[in-house]
C-alpha cells in the first residue's frame, strides 16, 4: 500500500508538466506525467493515483473525454487546467465528472490549496450512505429533514433542503448548474438557471451570516456554486 499521495499530470506544456511536477514533488506527492489522456490511461494500468490533474486541450484524447473515460472506471477525483475565457469547455469538464478547475496562469499556492481540497473531499458513495453529516459548522440529519449550522438551528422548504443536501454531499467541489438541477429537480431542468438563482439565493438569506458576503455558498462565476462547510 502506497503511502505518498499519488497525482498524475496530464499536460502537452512541458513547461506546464516541469512547474507541476517540482511543486508537487517539493510537497511529498509522488508525481507521474503524461502529454494526452490515452498515455494518462497507460500510466494508470500500473500506477493507481489519488488525484489526477489534466489540461482540457491536447492532442489523441483531450481532458474532456479522458474525464469521461475515467469516471467509467473511477471515481478519482480530478482537477482540471483551464485558459481564461474556455469556460464552455471548463463546464463541459465539470459536467463529464471533473471537480474542480485551476485557471492558468495561477499560482503555487492556489495549486497546492486546490490539491489539498480534492485529495480531502470524501468518496461520493461514502458520503451518500449518511443518514447524517457532520461537516464544518453545519449539522444535517437526512431522516429528520433538519439543519443546524453553529449550532443554530435552521428552518429550510424541502426543495431548499434539497439542494443544500446535494451541495454538502459533494462538498469543497465545484457544482455545475446543470449538475444541481438535474440532481434537484430532474433532467427536464437542467436549463431553468433562474429556479436555481432563487434557491440558492433563499439558502444564503438563512445559512449565511451576511447574505452579501456568503461564506458557505460560494458562485464560481459562469459555472455553478461551490460548499465550503467551514472547518
Amino acid at each position: 500500500m502506497h503511502t505518498r499521495p499519488r497525482i498524475v499530470v496530464v499536460d502537452d506544456e512541458p513547461q506546464i508538466t516541469r512547474v507541476l511536477r517540482t511543486s508537487l514533488n517539493a510537497q511529498g506527492y509522488d508525481i507521474r506525467v503524461a502529454n494526452d489522456g490515452e498515455t494518462a490511461l497507460e500510466i494508470m494500468k500500473d500506477f493507481t493515483p489519488d488525484l489526477v490533474i489534466t489540461d482540457l486541450a491536447m492532442p489523441n484524447m483531450n481532458g474532456i473525454e479522458l474525464c469521461r473515460r475515467l469516471r467509467e472506471i473511477s471515481q478519482v477525483p480530478i482537477v482540471v487546467l483551464s485558459v481564461r475565457g474556455e469556460e464552455r469547455g471548463k463546464i463541459e469538464a465539470l459536467d463529464s465528472g471533473a471537480d474542480d478547475y485551476i485557471t492558468k496562469p495561477f499560482s503555487t499556492g492556489e495549486l497546492l490549496a486546490r490539491v489539498r481540497a480534492a485529495l480531502r473531499r470524501a468518496p461520493q458513495g461514502e458520503t451518500e450512505a449518511r443518514t447524517r453529516i457532520e461537516d464544518g459548522d453545519f449539522h444535517i440529519d437526512l431522516d429528520a429533514h433538519s439543519v443546524a449550522v453553529s449550532g443554530r438551528e435552521v428552518r429550510l422548504t424541502p426543495k431548499e433542503f434539497d439542494v443544500l443536501l446535494y451541495m454538502a454531499q459533494h462538498p469543497r467541489k465545484v457544482l455545475t448548474h446543470r449538475a444541481i438541477l438535474n440532481a434537484v429537480w430532474g433532467g427536464a431542468s437542467v436549463e431553468q438557471n433562474e429556479y436555481l438563482r432563487v434557491f440558492v439565493g433563499q439558502l444564503r438569506k438563512k445559512l449565511e451570516p451576511d447574505a452579501s458576503a456568503p461564506k458557505y455558498i460560494l458562485t464560481e462565476p459562469w459555472v455553478g456554486y461551490r460548499f465550503e462547510p467551514g472547518e
